[in-house]
């Protein structure tokens, strides 16, 4: 065997369709596209086009902008904590976490944290553990006499090879 009697077993490659080369190829004359109109030729642009009516995404208000990697946080007022604690579903000696308000029906889910308004009056004495809380939250919470701990887990740091 030389160098240059090396071939691909039979069938291993096939061969790519050459299509607009004649009528022998059965790909010839207007090369599988159909006959006439815009689609059948290159650079087709016709998507969003409605017969030279103003297309609708052009049609609708454009409004905002949407960052791609905010913090989309569970807003929580002191109010639902007074009353789920009245209800007797939040147990005000236990720390309070997302899970606990979770179990106790005062949020869905916990999405990517908890975040404490101040809306409301609070009487229990609370500890209270969530991503956030605003001045007015922190301050009605620890005039009740509880604590209201700020955790944000730190991203995981890259490691050197």
């Amino acid at each position: 065997m030389k160098l240059n009697e090396i071939r691909d077993n039979e069938g291993a490659a096939k061969k790519r369709m050459r299509v607009g080369r004649g009528p022998g190829s059965g790909k010839g004359k207007t090369a599988g596209r159909g006959v006439k109109g815009q689609k059948s030729r290159s650079g087709v642009a016709i998507g969003g086009f409605e017969g030279g009516q103003m297309p609708l995404y052009m049609r609708m208000p454009k409004r905002g902008f949407n960052a791609p990697n905010t913090r989309k946080l569970v807003e929580v007022n002191l109010w639902r904590l007074q009353d789920a604690v009245d209800a007797k579903k939040l147990d005000p000696k236990a720390d309070i976490d997302a899970e606990a308000l979770i179990a106790a029906g005062v949020i869905r889910r916990a999405r990517d944290g908890v975040r404490l308004l101040g809306k409301g009056e609070l009487k229990a004495k609370l500890n209270i553990i969530c991503w956030s809380a605003s001045e007015s939250a922190v301050k009605a919470i620890e005039a009740a006499g509880g604590k209201v701990t700020q955790q944000r887990p730190v991203a995981a740091e890259k490691v050197e090879a």
